[in-house]
């Protein structure tokens, strides 16, 4: 990890909306604005000019939304991490968002209070979400059992249903290391064999398999 500052478009087409998150991310040494813009095609353009480090997207934006940006994005080489920026507690809408490998969920009442971290957290390959949608987003049926009656869960060691609670549980791969006293690139170990056994692949499909089976670990 270099000591060069996180590099930072905001995209949202509220002027005043962008004027707050912006005055809240100033403040913070380790941030570097690149640009604004107040809709969809202009952030996408931006994004592929200026490459920033992360993106602060509105959902619901003229022109583009912020999950058609984000599609747009993950067929392309970039490595932007996305964070998108919402009013409406809708699972359907966020689990399409982990699909498209968003790294960041956040209700727009509670960015002023959580940009901050969850520019860090996304910024260090991890994922956040505002805690105010977890009651909302978790509340999922559980799967149906496979034809043959076994759960892909059987599949898993107790250390590693530990730490697939966790990952439910929105915890970091850190966070997790020093619950589990064990080392972060050991989480990060037990992540790879989870996916291999769960036979999941793609950025936060262990994180969605997880939200979706909390109530099973």
């Amino acid at each position: 990890m270099t000591n060069d500052p996180i590099t930072l478009i905001i995209a949202d087409d509220h002027p005043i909306v962008r004027a707050g998150l912006r005055q809240i991310i100033e403040k913070e040494s380790s941030f570097h604005i690149l640009d604004e813009a107040e809709d969809g095609e202009t952030a996408l353009q931006q994004i592929l000019s200026r490459k920033p480090d992360v993106v602060l997207l509105d959902i619901h934006m003229p022109k583009l939304t912020g999950l058609q940006i984000a599609e747009q994005v993950s067929n392309r080489p970039i490595e932007t991490k996305i964070i998108l920026l919402t009013m409406v507690k809708d699972d359907k809408t966020f689990l399409k968002a982990i699909d498209l490998g968003v790294c960041g969920y956040v209700l727009k009442d509670s960015a002023v209070r959580e940009v901050v971290k969850a520019i860090h957290t996304v910024a260090e390959d991890e994922f956040y979400i505002s805690p105010e949608l977890t009651s909302v987003l978790l509340k999922r049926k559980k799967i149906i059992a496979q034809a043959a009656g076994k759960s892909p869960l059987q599949q898993l060691t107790e250390t590693e249903r530990r730490i697939l609670y966790f990952i439910a549980d929105l915890k970091t791969n850190q966070e997790i290391a020093d619950i589990m006293f064990i080392s972060k690139r050991t989480v990060e170990n037990h992540r790879v064999n989870i996916s291999k056994k769960l036979g999941v692949q793609g950025t936060n499909s262990v994180l969605k398999f997880a939200l979706e089976n909390k109530e099973m670990l």
